[in-house]
């Protein structure tokens, strides 16, 4: 919670700087000094440890992007709805490989909390359907996959969807 207060308060500081700096005719100092208000008020919208994970995860770096996920110190205090529910997501995504009952409660939660994206519900919905099907729960992962069919309108999950289905004959 104190994170939250002091990234707002450091933003209105900054941008009431820029606003006197505007006001005392400095107006190239006040278009700076909006620069790094908008980038505190950015890491408020988006936690750069979430950020980091991700482009850790992106580049498959399993272990960078638990490390990274692993420094945020309490973050149902620290971050915002929207951040914990990636929080959830990319720490269920995590775990998927270790311990399948944990990476579920992990994925719930972040679909609980509310995921933003279509494409970011239907990788969770695709994971907990790999997860259910790993658990011999054949139409629970059938239900799960026609959501991620409907969620994914880019088609970026397809040949995930396709695996899962020939697995899922294999039961």
């Amino acid at each position: 919670m104190l994170s939250k207060i002091i990234r707002l308060g450091l933003t209105a500081i900054i941008f009431g700087w820029s606003v006197w700096q505007f006001i005392d005719g400095e107006i190239g100092n006040g278009i700076a000094l909006l620069l790094p208000a908008a980038i505190v008020l950015f890491t408020y919208f988006r936690n750069e440890r979430i950020l980091i994970s991700l482009y850790h995860m992106r580049k498959s770096d399993v272990a960078k992007a638990e490390k990274s996920l692993l420094r945020i110190s309490s973050p149902q205090k620290s971050l915002i709805k929207g951040q914990l529910a990636y929080y959830y997501l990319l720490l269920g995504m995590i775990e998927s490989q270790r311990k399948v009952g944990k990476a579920e409660t992990l994925l719930k939660k972040a679909l609980n909390t509310g995921l933003r994206m279509d494409q970011d519900k239907a990788l969770a919905k695709l994971n907990l359907a790999g997860i259910a099907l790993s658990k011999r729960r054949k139409k629970e992962a059938q239900i799960l996959l026609t959501e991620v069919k409907r969620l994914d309108t880019k088609n970026a999950l397809a040949e995930q969807t396709k695996y899962i289905k020939q697995q899922m004959k294999r039961i």
